[in-house]
């Protein structure tokens, strides 16, 4: 019995100092609960808080102020005041408002008359969120209507306000029309990252790189040769998430096809470099595969914007979610198939990948500077 205990105490020191000495492991084991319970915790929210609605008053009557008073009282409601509907298209074009309030010119008349009209539009690229937009806006018509009927009492008493609804973007109100465009990003980051991830450790652990340190083959032809297979790969990759989204789930796609390869295609790059970037720093195998999963694809998949508006999670999170590639590629590739070619963010989008690319290009080179440890 005490020939067992001895053994067990022997083994069981040896798997720590092993465990101490492998710092990866170590590491991934200690910051990977610590970095799922900040992104579930913080990061996922399914509230919609201080949306934007642009409110076209063309009528400006003391009732009719009285009547869209409570958008401005809503938690939920940022209310953002325009002259003319023209330039509340171009806010909500523009993705800086999220549905647009119509009061229509004869509103004091019918609501005298005891039915007044009001018309919500709203940016259907997220169907969740215009359905929790219409529902705050209704109900803060509502209220403050109640609140001056029972101030006023008389004819306003029994007067009401129909709110005609319009959804543009996604007229269907389908949720897969938001989900099937966020798909081509993860699967971009995931074959991108997690893949190359490993190809330069897999070297280093092998030793056969080493022996590709004494041709004359420069660094960044080694970059750009592992970057080539994984480059097609990609291309069949987001062949079929277009085929699919077009032909199975019936997506619309409103922007030039064009653009939208090019762009996924920086996007991929970036990945790619991002993925040999982990490779080339961690030179193991297990330690790239963990690191390309939490630098690439969980960011993607939980603070790019690929399940909920950004907006709502704290100040901190949208600070982070901005310095992610995946958040910008993922707004711009929900814009090019829902609302259609919107230059300004094209170009900016695309410039921001492109510098993205260039920097992890540049990195991944010097990691395979022709020197031996």
């Amino acid at each position: 019995m005490s020939g067992a205990r001895t053994r067990l105490i022997a083994l069981t020191r040896k798997e720590v100092r092993q465990m101490l000495r492998d710092r990866s492991n170590l590491i991934v084991g200690l910051a990977l609960p610590v970095v799922l319970i900040l992104l579930f915790g913080y990061g996922l929210s399914f509230d919609v808080t201080d949306a934007r609605i642009a409110v076209v008053m063309e009528d400006s009557s003391a009732a009719t102020m009285n009547a869209v008073a409570g958008l401005a009282g809503s938690d939920y409601l940022s209310p953002i005041w325009t002259h003319s509907m023209p330039e509340a298209e171009a806010l909500i074009r523009a993705g800086q408002a999220d549905a647009i309030l119509r009061v229509p010119a004869e509103f004091t008349r019918d609501l005298l008359h005891g039915q007044g009209h009001l018309q919500l539009i709203l940016n259907g690229v997220d169907s969740n969120t215009a359905q929790s937009i219409e529902s705050y806006a209704t109900g803060a018509i509502q209220t403050a209507l109640a609140h001056i009927s029972d101030r006023q009492g008389g004819p306003a008493a029994s007067a009401s306000v129909a709110i005609v609804q319009r959804t543009w973007f996604n007229e269907a109100g389908n949720s897969t029309w938001f989900l099937v465009p966020g798909l081509i990003v993860l699967v971009m980051t995931l074959i991108g990252a997690f893949l190359t991830s490993l190809l330069i450790a897999r070297e280093w652990e092998r030793g056969t790189l080493e022996s590709l340190f004494v041709t004359p083959a420069r660094p960044i032809e080694m970059v750009l040769a592992k970057l080539a297979p994984y480059l097609v790969i990609g291309v069949i990759d987001l062949t079929m998430c277009l085929i699919a989204a077009k032909f199975v789930f019936g997506v619309p796609i409103r922007g030039s096809l064009w653009i939208i390869i090019l762009s996924s295609l920086l996007y991929l790059l970036v990945s790619l470099a991002l993925g040999l970037v982990i490779s080339g720093v961690t030179r193991n195998q297990f330690a790239a595969s963990q690191m390309a999963l939490l630098a690439s694809f969980m960011p993607a998949l939980m603070l790019s914007g690929f399940v909920f508006d950004l907006r709502n999670v704290p100040v901190a999170m949208q600070v982070i979610s901005n310095l992610l590639p995946a958040t910008h590629f993922m707004g711009l590739i929900k814009t090019l198939f829902m609302a259609g070619d919107y230059w300004p963010q094209i170009l900016r989008a695309n410039l921001t990948l492109a510098a993205y690319a260039v920097v992890l290009v540049v990195i991944a080179t010097r990691t395979l500077a022709k020197k031996l440890d």
